[in-house]
C-alpha cells in the first residue's frame, strides 16, 4: 500500500527492526512521547548537517509508524491526524530551540527596550494550525517576534536582523533536501505581503499591517492560525489582538460573498487543470467542507465564541448544537470529511507526496483499493462519488448564490430595478408606483431618490454600492405585498439609512430572501419594531428563522440561552457582559414583539414573556454586580458568620407580571441585618452599608449605562421608604419596622403587587412572611376605601387626559388604575377571611381569588378582568405602532361604562354599610 514505507525500511532496516522491538507499532505515544524521542536523537548533535540528519532520520521513522499504524487500521483517523501534526509541532519546536541559542552566541540575544530576551514566534497556519496535518502536506508557516531592538553583542544587530537568520535557519533545517531527505516542504506565503515581505515581522508592526491592508483571504486563513513554536506566551497574545480582524464583532455576512469568489477562482483552476478527481479541490472534495465550517466561524464567530476554534470537526457538532445546519447535513459532513480525508492520506502514504489526485495506474488503483478496505475500483468509485455529492449538495444550499434581479427573465417592462436605478421619468415612475399600489407614488420615489442620492450611498465602497443595487428591487418588490406600502417604504429606508454603511447587512439580506419578506412584514406592521431594528441591527439575523422569530422561549429556555452566552465572555471583562445581556435581550424582546404583532401569542402572554425576560437579566446582573464588589472589599456575614443575603424586591409592573415593551423596573433593594461595628471579608473591608450601597449602585449602573448595545432597563427606586431621601439599600430589619409604623397605605397597595425576583432564598422566605403580616394587618373598610379612593381622584386629575372626546386607557376614568385600585382595595380589605389572594400579584389572578374570597360578585370579577385584558391588549398595540395609550371615547365606551359601574358600587361612599373592621 506504500512504495514510501517500502523505500523507509530498504534504506534502514534497522529501521523497522526498532520500531518492532519498541513495540512503537502498536500503541499510541503519550502525551510528550514525540518529544522525548527527538531529545534523545538531538543529544551530543553539535552541528546543523548532524542537526538536519538527525531530525530527518527521525521523521522518517515516525512517519513509517504512522502510516502503518493507519494502513493496517491500528490508528482512526482522528489519531492519525493529531500524530501528523505533532510530529510537525515537535520537529518545529525542537529544531528551533536548538537554532536560537547557538545564534544568540554568534551575535547575541536580541532584546527589547527594557533589555527582555526575545524569542522566536512560529505561527502554524492551515492544517498543521487547526491540528489536522495530511500525511505529506507543506506546512504553512509565519514568523514573527515580540519587539523591535537590538542583540546584546560588542556589535549589536537589530532584533530584525537576528530573526531574520534564525528563520533561514530554521526552513532550512525543516525544508533543504539531504541525502536523508526532509523534514516539510515550507511556506511562508501566507506571511503579511507575502513573498515581498519581511521573513520575520515584529508583532507591533504585524499588528498595523491588518488594522491597515489586511485582506479578506487573510481573515479566512487566520482562523487556524496556532503557535507551533517559540514564544507560547506572545504568541498567543499576538493572535487575540489579532482576533478582531478575523472575527467581526457583528454578523458578518459579507464573508459569505468572499469565500464564495475564492471557491470560484478554485473551481476555474479545477476547470483549467482538470482537477475533477481532486479529492481536495474538486466538486464536493474536502475544500467545500471546509468553506462551509469556516463561512459560519467568520459570519458568526465574532458573537459566538465556541465557533473560534481550529478544527473543523467541532465546528460542525456546534453548528448542529446550535441549529444552525441541520442534523442530517452535520452527519453526511462530517462522515464525508473523515472519508476524504482517509482516502487523501492513504494517496500520499503510497510515494509520502503532496497528491490529491485519484491514481491512474493499474498498480496504484489496486494500493488504494486495499488501503480503502473495498472490493474493486468501481465500488471505491462509488463510495466516493456518493460522499462527493452529498457535500456537493450542502455546499450549493450554503454558496449558492440565492436568484437576483439581474438573473431573472430580462423583459422590456419598466420595474423597481429601473425606478431604483434612476432609469425611467418621473410619469413612468409613478405609473409603476401606484400599480404597486402607493398611496402616494410622487412622495414614495421622492423618498427613494432621497435615499439614493444621500451622503451615505454615495460614500458607499464599490462593492457596497453593488450589494445595495441588488437588494433595493427586492426590497420594494417586498414592500409591494404589504399592506401600508407607504408607510413600510418609508420605515424601511430610515432602517436602511443607519445601517447602510455596515455593508455586511446588506449581505445578509441580499442572501436570504427569506429575512427580506420577515423584514418587510415586521417594519410595515410596527413603527416601534422598526425602530428597534435600526437601533439593534444586528437582530437582522434573527429574521432568518421564522420558526424562531415567532416561537418566544419559555423561563427556563431563556435562562439556558442567557447562561450559555454569558460563558462565552471572559469572567472579569464586564463590558463584553453588559454587551451580552443586551444582545440577549434585544433578541428576546424582538421575537415577544414579532409574535405579538402577528398575533401568534395570547395577549396577556405579551407581559409574561417581557417579565420573564427582566427576570432572567435581573438575576444574572446582580451575580455580576456581587461579583464586582466582593472582588474590591469582600462580603459581609451576618450574625451566625454565614455571609449576608442581598435581595430585589420588584414593584409596579415588573412586580405584577405585566411589563410593557418599554417599562421601567420600579425595585427596592433590602439585605440581611449585620453586625454593628463590623466590616467586610476583604483586604479593603468597609462597613456592610457601605457594601451594599456599592452593591445597588453597581447594579443599577450595569442595567442603565449605555453602550453601544443601549440599556439594558430604566431603573426606579423612589419606592423605597422614605423614598428619593431614604437609604439607596435598607436592612431587612429596617424595612420591617417601617411597613410596620410609618408606611403609607399606598405604600400597603404597592406591596400587594411585590415579590422579590432575584436574591438568597432566605430573604425571599422572611419577605414573603413580612408581606403577608402587612396584607393581612386589620383594617376599618369604610378608612381604608376613603384613603384608596381620595389617592385615585387625586391621580386622575393629574395624569388623566381631562378631554371629554379622548379616553387615557392607563388613567382616566373607568380605566386600568381604577381596576388596580380596586384590586388593591379589595385585597387589603378581604385578605384577612381569605388569604389564597396572597399567592399572586398578578391583577387577572386576584380577581379570581377576590371572587372566590366574596370581595367580588362573580359579573363584577368579570367585567373588570375582560376590560383589563382589552386596556392591556390596546396598550401593547398602540405601543408597537408607537402611539400614545389613548383612544376616542367611543371606542371603548362600553367596558369604560361596566368598569365605572362597578367602581361606583365598590369604593364611592355609601356603596358598602359595613364598617365594622375587617379582621
Amino acid at each position: 500500500m506504500s512504495d514510501f514505507a517500502a523505500r523507509v525500511c530498504v534504506r534502514d532496516m534497522g529501521m523497522l527492526v526498532d520500531l518492532c522491538d519498541s513495540g512503537d507499532l502498536h500503541h499510541a505515544y503519550p502525551d510528550g512521547g514525540f518529544r522525548v524521542r527527538l531529545r534523545q536523537r538531538l543529544e551530543g548533535v553539535d552541528d546543523e548537517a548532524a542537526l538536519h540528519s538527525a531530525l530527518r532520520r527521525f521523521r522518517a521513522r515516525e512517519m513509517l509508524r504512522i502510516a502503518w499504524r493507519d494502513l493496517t487500521g491500528r490508528a482512526d483517523l482522528d489519531d492519525v491526524l493529531a500524530d501528523l501534526s505533532e510530529l510537525a509541532d515537535v520537529i518545529i519546536d525542537e529544531a528551533l530551540a536548538w537554532l536560537y541559542p547557538r545564534l544568540c552566541k554568534q551575535i547575541g540575544t536580541p532584546r527589547d527596550d527594557a533589555g527582555n530576551a526575545q524569542q522566536m514566534i512560529v505561527l502554524g497556519m492551515g492544517k498543521l494550525g487547526g491540528r489536522e496535518l495530511n500525511f505529506s502536506s507543506d506546512i504553512d508557516l509565519i514568523f514573527a517576534f515580540p519587539e523591535p531592538g537590538f542583540t546584546d553583542a560588542t556589535q549589536p544587530k537589530a532584533n530584525e536582523q537576528f530573526f531574520l537568520r534564525l528563520g533561514r535557519s530554521l526552513i532550512a533545517a525543516l525544508d533543504q533536501q539531504t541525502p536523508d531527505g526532509q523534514c516539510f516542504r515550507v511556506d511562508m506565503r501566507l506571511r503579511p505581503y507575502g513573498d515581498s515581505g519581511p521573513l520575520a515581522m515584529s508583532v507591533p508592526a504585524m499588528e498595523l499591517y491588518f488594522v491597515d491592508q489586511g485582506r479578506e483571504w487573510e481573515r479566512y486563513a487566520l482562523i487556524k492560525a496556532r503557535v507551533v513554536a517559540g514564544d507560547q506566551t506572545s504568541g498567543q497574545a499576538l493572535l487575540d489582538m489579532l482576533s478582531p480582524f478575523v472575527y467581526r464583532r457583528y454578523l458578518d455576512y459579507g464573508a459569505l460573498e468572499s469565500l464564495r469568489s475564492m471557491k470560484a477562482m478554485i473551481t476555474r483552476e479545477v476547470r483549467r487543470r482538470r482537477l475533477s478527481d481532486n479529492v481536495k479541490l474538486g466538486r464536493g472534495g474536502i475544500r467545500e467542507v471546509e468553506f462551509i465550517a469556516q463561512a459560519f466561524q467568520l459570519i458568526r464567530g465574532g458573537q459566538e465564541a465556541a465557533l473560534r476554534q481550529r478544527s473543523l470537526q467541532p465546528v460542525l457538532a456546534y453548528l448542529c448544537e446550535q441549529a444552525l445546519i441541520p442534523e442530517h447535513a452535520q452527519r453526511d459532513l462530517t462522515e464525508a470529511y473523515r472519508y476524504l480525508r482517509r482516502i487523501e492520506n492513504r494517496i500520499q502514504a503510497m510515494y509520502d507526496r503532496q497528491a490529491h489526485d485519484l491514481p491512474t495506474n493499474d498498480l496504484d488503483c489496486a494500493r488504494l483499493v486495499l488501503a480503502m478496505g473495498v472490493a474493486d475500483w468501481s465500488e471505491l468509485h462509488r463510495e466516493l462519488d456518493h460522499w462527493r455529492l452529498r457535500v456537493q449538495g450542502h455546499f450549493d444550499q450554503v454558496f449558492v448564490a440565492p436568484q437576483q434581479e439581474d438573473e431573472a427573465e430580462v423583459t422590456d417592462e419598466p420595474d423597481f430595478a429601473d425606478i431604483w436605478h434612476d432609469a425611467v421619468d418621473e410619469a413612468t415612475g409613478r405609473e409603476i408606483m401606484s400599480m404597486a399600489d402607493f398611496a402616494d407614488p410622487s412622495a414614495a420615489l421622492t423618498l427613494i431618490q432621497r435615499f439614493r442620492d444621500g451622503a451615505r450611498v454615495r460614500a458607499l465602497s464599490e462593492q457596497g454600492r453593488k450589494r445595495l443595487d441588488r437588494l433595493m428591487p427586492m426590497l420594494m418588490a417586498a414592500v409591494h405585498g404589504c399592506d401600508s406600502p407607504d408607510a413600510a417604504l418609508s420605515r424601511l429606508l430610515t432602517l436602511l439609512d443607519g445601517i447602510v454603511r455596515r455593508t455586511a447587512y446588506l449581505a445578509l439580506l441580499n442572501e436570504h430572501p427569506m429575512a427580506i419578506s420577515q423584514l418587510v412584514r415586521l417594519v410595515g406592521g410596527s413603527p416601534w419594531i422598526a425602530r428597534y431594528l435600526s437601533a439593534h441591527p444586528m437582530l437582522l439575523d434573527e429574521l432568518l428563522d421564522p420558526r424562531s422569530l415567532y416561537a418566544p422561549l419559555s423561563r427556563e429556555a431563556l435562562a439556558a440561552d442567557a447562561d450559555s452566552r454569558m460563558a462565552s465572555a471572559d469572567i472579569d471583562d464586564l463590558e463584553q457582559q453588559m454587551e451580552i445581556l443586551r444582545q440577549f435581550k434585544q433578541t428576546q424582546v424582538l421575537r415577544v414583539a414579532a409574535a405579538d404583532l402577528a398575533g401568534a401569542i395570547p395577549v396577556m402572554l405579551v407581559s409574561d414573556y417581557l417579565t420573564d425576560i427582566a427576570e432572567v437579566i435581573l438575576q444574572r446582573v446582580l451575580h455580576l454586580a456581587w461579583r464586582q464588589v466582593r472582588q474590591r472589599y469582600g462580603e459581609p456575614l451576618r450574625n451566625d458568620g454565614e455571609v449576608a443575603d442581598f435581595g430585589v424586591i420588584a414593584y409596579g409592573k415588573l412586580g405584577s407580571l405585566e411589563l410593557g415593551y418599554g417599562s421601567d423596573l420600579d425595585v427596592v433593594f433590602l439585605h440581611d441585618p449585620v453586625p454593628a461595628g463590623s466590616a467586610t471579608t476583604g483586604e479593603k473591608p468597609v462597613e456592610p452599608a457601605v457594601f451594599f450601597s456599592r452593591l445597588a449602585q453597581r447594579f443599577i449602573h450595569i442595567l442603565n449605562t449605555l453602550t453601544p448595545g443601549g440599556i439594558l432597563y430604566e431603573v426606579d427606586t423612589r419606592l423605597r421608604p422614605s423614598g428619593q431621601s431614604g437609604l439607596l439599600t435598607i436592612s431587612f430589619d429596617a424595612f420591617v419596622e417601617y411597613q410596620r409604623g410609618r408606611a403609607w397605605t399606598w405604600e400597603h397597595q404597592a406591596l400587594v403587587r411585590a415579590r422579590m425576583v432575584a436574591g438568597g432564598e432566605s430573604l425571599r422566605d422572611r419577605f414573603g412572611q413580612l408581606r403577608r403580616e402587612v396584607l393581612t394587618r386589620p383594617r376599618r373598610r369604610d378608612e381604608l376605601r376613603e384613603e384608596v379612593r381620595r389617592m385615585r381622584e387625586r391621580m386622575r386629575r393629574e395624569l388623566g387626559s381631562g378631554r371629554a372626546d379622548e379616553f387615557d386607557i392607563k388613567q382616566d376614568r373607568g380605566g386600568i388604575a381604577d381596576i388596580e385600585f380596586m384590586v388593591q382595595y379589595g385585597t387589603l380589605a378581604g385578605v384577612q377571611q381569605y388569604a389564597g389572594v396572597l399567592r399572586y400579584t398578578d391583577n387577572i389572578r386576584l380577581l379570581d381569588e377576590l371572587e372566590r374570597a366574596g370581595e367580588l360578585t362573580t359579573e363584577q370579577a368579570r367585567i373588570l378582568a375582560d376590560a383589563y385584558r382589552q386596556y392591556r391588549g390596546m396598550v401593547h398595540r398602540l405601543t408597537l405602532q408607537e402611539q400614545p395609550a389613548r383612544v376616542s371615547g367611543t371606542a371603548v365606551e362600553h367596558s369604560r361604562a361596566a368598569v365605572i359601574g362597578v367602581w361606583n358600587a365598590l369604593m364611592e361612599p355609601g356603596s358598602d354599610t359595613n364598617a365594622e373592621e375587617s379582621g
